[in-house]
């Protein structure tokens, strides 16, 4: 169940790679500057029940494996403040990407579902049933973004349920990602925890 648990984390990185060009040895200019704005990170309260997992960035239920319910933040790095060379913008070019296709901000629930769907059934192997229950426009601390709630079943296994808040600066992407089974009793929590979310 756990190794399955961070099939969502694969998916948001896949999803964010192909909306963007993430280079994690960017330094951000930490200036404002027009548009969005610049940030350098995202917190969040952690719940009292929850604490580190196994993997980096990944908060497990302390119950665990009893309640199976994750708490995740990312930082992915868009590379608008690195500066191209000739060659790598003829890559970028010569890659088809086009400027509307690498901007976060232009991300849509039908790429978001099609998306993550055809991820999780190349990764399950089998037609999970994903499907996008919401998907809003929302502002944190003046940041735009995405919440993003949606649910599939594997044969043979409980449903899952993901909340995932996208929020973008101009150089940085955060995510936080709330997971749980079907009988995990924490979706109170989540959202308690969700209402401390802050982009600084």
């Amino acid at each position: 169940m756990r190794k399955r648990s961070f099939c969502l984390i694969i998916c948001l990185l896949f999803i964010l790679a192909s909306f963007g060009r993430f280079s994690l040895s960017a330094l951000a200019q930490e200036e404002e500057t027009e548009g969005l704005a610049v940030a350098t990170c995202c917190t969040f309260m952690v719940p009292p029940s929850f604490e580190p997992g196994e993997g980096k960035n990944v908060l497990v239920n302390k119950s665990y494996p009893m309640e199976s319910s994750i708490i995740r933040c990312d930082t992915y790095y868009n590379g608008k403040d690195v500066v191209l060379t000739n060659r790598e913008k003829q890559e970028l070019e010569t890659s088809g990407v086009k400027e509307q296709e690498s901007d976060p901000e232009k991300l849509t629930k039908q790429i978001y579902q099609e998306t993550i769907s055809a991820a999780y059934n190349n990764q399950y192997g089998q037609d999970v049933g994903f499907k996008v229950t919401s998907f809003e426009n929302i502002t944190i601390d003046g940041f735009p973004g995405f919440k993003i709630t949606s649910d599939y079943q594997a044969a043979d296994e409980e449903r899952i349920y993901q909340t995932v808040y996208m929020l973008i600066s101009k150089y940085r992407v955060f995510t936080v990602t709330f997971q749980r089974a079907e009988d995990d009793d924490c979706g109170e929590l989540f959202e308690e925890c969700a209402s401390t979310i802050h982009v600084h």
